[in-house]
């Protein structure tokens, strides 16, 4: 059985500074942001402007997540 020993740096510490957690707390709204930007955008357009792209309606929540926390 294999046993995983990935420790996430992401995950903030309760020692951290308070810098270091308002730093954090920015690039989780500006990624929350980005997300609602995307998706209002993409949403804006009709099925024929998105099929144009070769998207789908049902496609445009994954695209704007993508888009906000995948792609960094």
């Amino acid at each position: 059985m294999a046993a995983a020993h990935h420790i996430s740096t992401s995950r903030l510490s309760l020692f951290c500074s308070p810098v270091t957690l308002i730093e954090a707390a920015w690039a989780k709204f500006t990624r929350f942001r980005m997300y609602h930007k995307t998706l209002n955008e993409l949403s804006s357009l009709s099925r024929h402007e998105l099929s144009d792209l070769g998207l789908n309606p049902s496609m445009l929540k994954r695209i704007a997540y993508q888009a906000a926390y995948e792609n960094h």
